[in-house]
């Protein structure tokens, strides 16, 4: 597998196509209430999007009163951001070696993109090292059950999802309309002995349910986790002052 090709560069118009303004099914009836009332009224005033893909988060970020800047490295993706939010700032730059100094947002945001990330061990150290003390890591991520398996279809006609091979990372390419990319399946408790060893504590943690659209896709979110949503702390300085 050539880990330099992740099928972004070649999807990426298909993807603009796909999400739109507003983005797709599981954005906009499934993670977007939950991650913006992770956000809202919570004294945040800068974030950091990692994958910020098109921008639209940015934009909501900036619309409850924060000031985020987005890492994007596939370029056509970068620049349709920059076009739709001018004033915005979407820089080059990957997970796994952030351009930021230590302690610098209150916010980092990873909204749908660890399934992206390769080096995901340098990410999360990456992540952590630019949170300020008593920030937040808000993460929306495919459910580890969701990429382990998939839906299949009995001879009645009647749909089941089978999950096999769990435990094992691996890398998978999956296609949809004008989209194939390479997303990667890891164990929920890979992603968690990551935080953990990053010094984060855990603060909030959901499988959100669909609210509202069509009624066929909103059954099948309902019989299986695709996705979960974590919030994760930076631990402040709580040494007693010394005189």
């Amino acid at each position: 597998m050539d880990m330099q090709d992740n099928g972004w560069d070649s999807s990426a118009t298909g993807w603009l196509a796909a999400i739109g303004e507003h983005g797709d099914f599981s954005r906009r009836h499934v993670l977007d209430g939950p991650m913006m009332a992770r956000v809202s009224d919570r004294g945040f005033t800068n974030a950091l999007d990692i994958g910020s893909g098109e921008g639209r988060f940015c934009r909501m970020l900036r619309e409850a009163g924060l000031d985020p800047i987005g890492i994007e490295p596939t370029a056509a993706l970068r620049e349709a951001a920059q076009a739709r939010d001018p004033a915005g700032r979407y820089l080059d730059a990957k997970a796994e070696k952030l351009p930021f100094e230590d302690s610098s947002f209150d916010l980092v945001v990873s909204y749908l993109t660890l399934i992206d990330i390769d080096e995901i061990e340098a990410a999360i150290a990456e992540m952590a090292r630019v949170l300020r003390p008593n920030g937040a890591l808000l993460i929306a991520n495919l459910n580890s059950f969701a990429t382990a398996g998939n839906w299949r279809r009995r001879e009645d006609g009647a749909d089941y999802f089978v999950m096999d091979n769990y435990l094992e990372a691996r890398a998978e390419w999956v296609s949809w309309t004008g989209i194939t990319i390479r997303n990667w399946h890891r164990p929920f408790s890979f992603y968690l002995q990551l935080l953990l060893a990053s010094g984060l504590r855990l603060s909030h943690f959901d499988e959100p349910l669909p609210q509202g659209g069509e009624a066929f896709r909103t059954k099948r979110y309902r019989r299986m986790p695709y996705h979960h949503v974590m919030e994760w702390i930076k631990p402040g300085d709580n040494r007693p002052e010394t005189g």
